[in-house]
């Protein structure tokens, strides 16, 4: 079952791993980073997407209806869980030292305007209509070679986004199958092979809608912003400590919802056989 990929940014997404931590950040830097990045704006909007997406693959998945679902995906998109799961991201992949030149950005630099441009335009992706103007509005740009499309088409290089987002959608996918499989929904008629097959086949059409989604999210979340703003934001994500809280954020973002989409696996799965959730 495909789950529509989503993106927030370098705030959010883009690098590959966690750094190894020779120093533990204190808990209280950590909060400030996730006020700083508007963490807790951007999970109420995650939250608020994934039960749309519930209600959808409900709706696909038990057309007749199914007792407990919506309960369980509400369960599962837990706003504080999903929260203390990025703040311990953070904390596992970020070093002492790194620390101070990203608060310094993110809390009184142009990063401070750029979380909350973020949080803003993906709250605003929710109301009808908005994204599919989002999307036009990028098509024109990229069509017309504009300057604002040169720009964020160098963040996206510069933060890597088109891969890790795909990247991250395929694990997504893959775990709701494999949750699927291990909750017995296909009764041993398929197996864990044939799942990663299926999951691979949909790469294409996965990074289509990243890219499309993507450049409509930067494009209406950074059209306020001063061309040297984003000059700055792009030049920052360069720096070490730019690529270590993007590595960091996207292991952290991976984890969390590679683990709710094996959830809503095992959760369907159960449903599917008639059991108690």
């Amino acid at each position: 079952m495909p789950h529509r990929a989503r993106s927030i940014a370098a705030a959010a997404l883009a690098a590959f791993a966690v750094l190894p931590a020779t120093a533990t950040v204190a808990s209280p830097e950590i909060d400030r980073l996730v006020e700083a990045l508007a963490l807790d704006e951007v999970v109420a909007v995650m939250r608020e997407e994934g039960l749309a997406y519930g209600a959808d693959l409900g709706a696909e998945l038990f057309p007749d209806g199914a007792t407990g679902w919506g309960a369980e995906v509400a369960r599962i998109y837990d706003a504080q869980a999903m929260r203390d799961a990025l703040a311990g991201g953070l904390e596992r992949g970020l070093v002492r030292d790194e620390i101070e030149p990203l608060l310094a950005f993110f809390e009184d630099g142009p990063g401070a305007r750029f979380a909350r441009l973020e949080a803003s335009a993906r709250r605003a992706m929710l109301a009808p209509g908005v994204e599919d103007e989002a999307l036009q509005m990028a098509a024109t740009a990229m069509h017309d070679e504009t300057e604002r499309f040169a720009l964020v088409d160098g963040f996206v290089a510069a933060n890597d986004l088109i891969e890790t987002n795909v990247a991250g959608a395929l694990n997504a996918n893959l775990a709701f199958s494999q949750g699927l499989l291990d909750g017995g929904a296909f009764g041993g008629a398929v197996s864990e092979a044939e799942i990663l097959g299926d999951v691979w086949a949909q790469e294409p059409q996965i990074r289509r809608d990243t890219t499309e989604w993507l450049y409509a999210f930067l494009f209406l979340a950074y059209g306020p912003a001063p061309a040297d703003d984003l000059e700055a934001y792009t030049a920052f994500s360069k720096r070490p400590a730019g690529r270590a809280l993007n590595r960091a954020l996207f292991d952290a973002y991976d984890a969390m919802l590679t683990d709710i989409s094996r959830q809503l696996g095992l959760s369907a799965a159960r449903l599917m056989a008639g059991q108690e959730i």
